[in-house]
């Protein structure tokens, strides 16, 4: 199934349930803190491994006990779209707090 970029009021209104995640233009943004080094290395795998079940792979950015991820879809010129919707709300999932990381 194609996938098409998503209206400024879609993305306003998705980012409703994504509280604590931002867009500009053509990404999402999202800054996790988490307590070690460990952890937050321990995410990065968690959120590859996501990653590769959707197909859809992310900018990551590992600090010493952060990890920071930039979402946009390529395939649509680096539009935002559904599926970088479906990924932010997968790793919302495995952060500490809300799941399984």
């Amino acid at each position: 199934m194609p996938v098409a970029p998503l209206s400024q009021k879609e993305i306003e209104d998705r980012l409703a349930e994504l509280p604590d995640w931002s867009a500009d233009a053509d990404r999402l943004t999202r800054t996790y803190r988490l307590g070690t080094h460990f952890a937050a290395t321990a995410m990065v795998v968690h959120v590859a491994q996501v990653q590769e079940e959707l197909d859809h792979h992310s900018d990551l950015t590992l600090g010493y006990n952060t990890v920071s991820l930039t979402v946009n879809t390529h395939s649509v010129g680096g539009a935002i779209t559904d599926l970088d919707f479906q990924l932010a709300h997968r790793v919302e999932d495995l952060a500490p707090g809300h799941g399984a990381a």
